[in-house]
């Protein structure tokens, strides 16, 4: 019978089940090993420039006196110890490599950025102009901006958290130029032949006897028409420079990466390779032997420039980097780089933006990465699910079919590209995000990434200027209306939120520090979707169940997407599942973890069945 979705998807319910307690045995006399097991991780994103404003004027275009900018010194210990409760592992600081700004910083020895190539006025933070040093917007004293970044990586780490920060391999911005270069270190392009379009340890690529053109555009004008000295429709470079996103016109779109230059990695502009070949078989080695294979290699200048980089962060204590677009660059470089940051520090956190799926496992096995986005499979479905535009079964289909990298598909709803999970043109609303949490942060053994604001019902109705409603701006000064509730002054103690706002944030604490603590998370997982939606009445069209699985913990997940429906049915476990988790006929007392409700896992003949009355927008996690 063929099923319907109403616009009524939505809603949650975990239930989870543990065998019974194993006898105690007697204390051995021998000293015992210690065995670290893997556990699900937590990545914080928070937009450094914005998570510590207070200020709410929110005027579009508006300046840091207007709209005001937040600091390394927000993140406080009290800050870091709240995100820490909230079941977080690591927190990627967004925008801190210094980016094109539009502020005068002359008197610290830095360049002032052109409006005519650059975005928003607070400049976007994927056109780097100094590697080697941090935003001065995020700093109190800028003369002391590493300094204070460098405190702030100390901070974070006494509070049990670690580091993230952004790489940007594929483009800099057009203006790049570092006053911080370590010594022997020279800025990108200063050793290019600028006279052929490509050179293999040519930095950028060229367009030889041509002036780089500024974009024009009917619509928009820099700094929204605002008189400024440097605002004169045009910018020095001579010959022009590839634009980031590999535009080969002098004069690039306005919808172009045009305020960033593509870097060359060894890529001729006919797309063959100009550097060695990873040999068969090492998408089955380790990263100690693509480290190996690198030694005495002939490399593209760009490859060790980047490489220096992640090593010169990764010595001052980051932990690990998010990699923009990555699959623009090749695989063979993110195996020389990646496997420098390991032999340095084998736990480092790699994660990157890769979009296509047929890529995914080159960049992983032979690119060493540990994460990727899985943004066009299980993000875009569970978008398509709660806009009530698919069922959510093919979500079993999508797991099963990377089973074999699951584990390094990094899982998110919001974050700084993407529409806010609450807003209309998301979710709507951030109870009807709960079950797409749920499912996200369950799934899978992958870590779970939710973005600063989230957490509180962020939905970024805000205008910033440059950036408009949906998506939190990355390009302009604004303030983060939910999110300074939640920080009260910088109290960080939640102190304006409405009483919504907080039950939110508890639930979102409630479960993600379930997954940081659950063993099951990291077992098995198989979907009883098919023969709920086969055998079950009133299997509601927005239900949608699986089961995880260890040795140690064993769980039964539940998902109702329908935020008006309540569903009044008998979940079953079918036979194999309860087989495989031996258990005998009887009955299984379980309680919700995250807020006590009970229930009861019956097993007769060899197959299960719970009942369940699952109310809109209502989650459970239940436990022997």
């Amino acid at each position: 019978m063929k099923t319907s979705l109403t616009l009524a998807l939505m809603m949650s319910c975990v239930i989870a089940t543990t065998t019974q307690a194993q006898k105690k045995t007697a204390m051995s006399t021998k000293p015992k090993t210690t065995i670290t097991t893997p556990k699900k991780q937590v990545v914080y994103q928070v937009f450094t420039r914005l998570f510590g404003n207070k200020n709410t004027t929110n005027k579009p275009w508006g300046t840091i006196e207007e709209n005001g900018v937040g600091k390394f010194n927000d993140f406080t210990d009290k800050a870091l110890q709240e995100i820490r409760k909230l079941g977080v592992t690591y927190i990627w600081y967004t925008g801190v490599p210094h980016h094109d700004v539009i502020r005068d910083y002359t008197q610290y020895g830095i360049s002032n950025d052109d409006p005519d190539v650059v975005k928003g006025r607070a400049g976007s933070p994927y056109a780097v102009k100094d590697y080697y040093n941090v935003n001065p917007d995020l700093a109190v004293n800028p003369a002391k901006r590493l300094e204070e970044f460098e405190a702030l990586i100390a901070r974070t780490h006494k509070n049990g958290l670690k580091v993230i920060i952004d790489i940007v391999p594929n483009h800099i911005a057009r203006n790049y130029h570092s006053i911080t270069n370590p010594k022997g270190v020279t800025d990108f392009g200063a050793e290019d032949d600028t006279s052929v379009e490509y050179k293999r340890d040519n930095n950028f690529y060229y367009i030889p006897g041509k002036a780089f053109e500024v974009p024009t555009s009917d619509t928009y004008k820099p700094l929204n028409g605002e008189k400024n000295p440097l605002i004169d429709g045009k910018f020095q470079e001579y010959p022009a420079k590839w634009t980031g996103n590999g535009s080969r016109q002098p004069k690039p779109d306005i919808n172009d990466w045009y305020e960033t230059v593509k870097v060359n990695y060894g890529i001729k502009p006919d797309g063959t390779k100009d550097f060695p070949q990873l040999p068969a078989g090492y998408d089955t080695k380790d990263y100690k032997a693509h480290y190996a294979f690198w030694q005495g290699k002939d490399v593209p200048s760009s490859w060790k420039k980047f490489r220096d980089i992640a090593l010169y962060w990764t010595a001052k204590g980051v932990d690990g980097f998010r990699y923009d677009m990555a699959e623009m660059v090749p695989v063979e470089f993110w195996s020389y780089m990646n496997s420098s940051i390991k032999m340095k520090n084998p736990n480092a956190f790699l994660m990157a933006e890769v979009y296509n799926p047929k890529e995914y496992r080159n960049y992983i096995k032979l690119g060493k990465m540990d994460y990727l986005y899985d943004k066009v499979e299980t993000y875009d479905h569970l978008k398509a699910v709660i806009q009530g535009k698919v069922l959510p079964d093919p979500l079993s289909e999508i797991q099963k079919g990377m089973a074999d990298v699951e584990h390094h598909m990094l899982h998110f709803l919001d974050n700084h590209d993407e529409q806010r999970l609450a807003s209309p043109e998301f979710a709507g609303t951030p109870e009807k995000g709960k079950p797409l949490m749920v499912v996200s942060a369950t799934i899978g053994s992958s870590p779970t990434m939710i973005y600063f604001g989230q957490e509180v019902g962020e939905d970024a109705k805000e205008n910033g200027g440059f950036g408009t409603h949906s998506r939190t701006s990355i390009f302009d000064y604004v303030g983060v209306p939910h999110h300074q509730r939640w920080m009260n002054g910088g109290k960080f103690d939640g102190g304006q939120l409405s009483k919504s706002e907080k039950d939110l944030r508890d639930f979102y604490k409630r479960l993600l520090n379930f997954t940081i603590n659950s063993d099951a998370l990291m077992g098995k997982f198989e979907e009883i979707q098919t023969v709920n939606r086969d055998k079950t009445l009133s299997y509601d069209p927005g239900m949608y169940s699986y089961v995880r699985w260890s040795d140690k913990e064993k769980l039964i997940i539940v998902v109702n997407f329908s935020w008006v429906t309540t569903s009044n049915f008998q979940l079953k476990v079918p036979a194999d599942i309860i087989k495989e988790w031996k258990l005998k006929d009887g009955l299984y007392d379980i309680t919700d973890q995250l807020y006590g409700s009970k229930a009861q896992l019956k097993v007769n003949d060899g197959s299960g069945t719970i009942q369940l009355n699952v109310k809109p927008s209502e989650s459970f996690i239940f436990k022997l």
